[in-house]
């Protein structure tokens, strides 16, 4: 296929990345967003994001993407199938002697850790993944896709644990670069396979870590200080951001807790770090660098050889808090998965915040996907702007404290 007639598929939509956070059942939401951009695009098989980065089960949302870049449509509908009908034993084992095997090499790891070593050890067992990934994601389409022109580059983010170093292995056209920042990488690869999702997607002590290589790697968010770094470095200049939470910093009311706070109430405070907040993080980070180049003057940037540019941010996120949504739909897991839970507190009111990640069921799955449409359709007209490649830069610029989930963001950005 020629220049020419990859310029035209792409035309309507140059350098559009999008960026897919993670955050185990609670990505879910991402398909009801895709769904309601599908419909405001005209359900079209051309594929509007050239660029598509993802990380944890994010990850896996942008790999079904990416093998379907020759039609955005059938990409989207294949999502929505797979978490409509999705339950926790696609993900991993909830069969009692799979639950009692695990949970015996967990006890035994804590017991005779100091004699023995190489545990491999995690709270749960997802090998129902591999054969979930194998079955949905033929990744061997990718190099075709990017061959032809529809699909630029895809990214998955995991983290080493042994060199600390959070790392985007990506696919991409010939001409996309690798890069080395302060403790992340990102490596080209020839092929993305099966096992950098899992690595991707291996959320801390749920599930077990993956070899690729030399080192084992956990979930991407871990580290991850700058989710929307990778697609600025594989040619991003328009990015469509969808995470799992709500992004509003508002200063919640403090109350008083009498109860020590449970196993599952510290590990979701703790994955809520993991997951969630290095996207506001990276986000405040835009905008100080941003308020900076304002005011230098721009011959003189260009003299200095830095490499930046304007990078226009859409965010698209829940408007309410998950944890009061997965507390109604925690009694849905099997009874196996329960007992696990309620033996970590995960069944209380304050262990929600770990059963929103873990909750693969498709009731919970099926009322983030109608979020997610929601919260979307009812901002129709600004994402109709966002995907106008007339609209460049877009005209409103608004300042993370002042968030507006209804409105359009947009900021300059820099490569980081």
């Amino acid at each position: 296929m020629g220049d020419v007639e990859k310029i035209t598929r792409n035309a309507r939509h140059p350098g559009i990345a999008l960026v897919l956070q993670g955050g185990g059942a609670r990505a879910s939401y991402q398909a009801g967003v895709l769904k309601a951009i599908s419909e405001i695009l005209g359900h079209p098989e051309e594929n509007p994001f050239p660029i598509i980065t993802g990380t944890s089960a994010g990850a896996i949302n942008a790999a079904v993407l990416a093998v379907n870049a020759d039609n955005f449509a059938r990409g989207v509908k294949t999502l929505l199938e797979v978490w409509e009908n999705f339950s926790p034993d696609k993900v991993y084992r909830t069969d009692f002697p799979g639950v009692a095997s695990n949970s015996v090499k967990w006890l035994s790891a804590f017991l005779f850790g100091a004699v023995s070593k190489n545990h491999k050890v995690s709270l749960f067992d997802n090998s129902p993944l591999v054969d979930l990934i194998e079955r949905h994601i033929p990744l061997t389409r990718i190099a075709k896709h990017i061959e032809s022109g529809v699909l630029r580059a895809v990214s998955v983010t995991a983290s080493g644990y042994t060199s600390g170093q959070n790392c985007a292995f990506f696919q991409a056209a010939p001409d996309v670069q690798g890069w080395r920042r302060s403790q992340r990488l990102g490596i080209r690869v020839s092929q993305l396979r099966a096992e950098h999702l899992m690595a991707s997607s291996a959320i801390p002590f749920a599930f077990p870590a993956t070899k690729i290589n030399r080192e084992f790697f956990g979930d991407g968010s871990i580290r991850q200080m700058a989710p929307v770094s990778p697609a600025l470095h594989l040619g991003a200049t328009r990015v469509f951001v969808i995470g799992t939470a709500k992004l509003v910093k508002d200063l919640p009311e403090r109350i008083r807790g009498e109860l020590y706070p449970s196993l599952a109430q510290i590990a979701g405070h703790a994955m809520s770090s993991i997951f969630l907040d290095t996207l506001a993080v990276d986000i405040e980070l835009l905008q100080r660098v941003n308020a900076t180049l304002t005011v230098v003057d721009p011959e003189r940037l260009k003299k200095s050889g830095m490499n930046l540019h304007h990078v226009d941010v859409c965010v698209a996120c829940p408007n309410e808090p998950l944890e009061t949504l997965a507390f109604k739909h925690v009694g849905d897991l099997p009874w196996t998965t329960r007992l696990l839970m309620r033996s970590i507190g995960a069944m209380r009111r304050g262990g929600a915040a770990l059963a929103s990640y873990m909750l693969f069921d498709h009731r919970y799955c099926k009322a983030l996907i109608a979020m997610g449409y929601d919260d979307t359709m009812k901002r129709r007209d600004e994402i109709a702007i966002f995907f106008d490649a007339s609209a460049c830069p877009l005209p409103t610029v608004i300042p993370y404290h002042a968030y507006d989930p209804g409105k359009t963001q947009t900021m300059e950005g820099v490569k980081i």
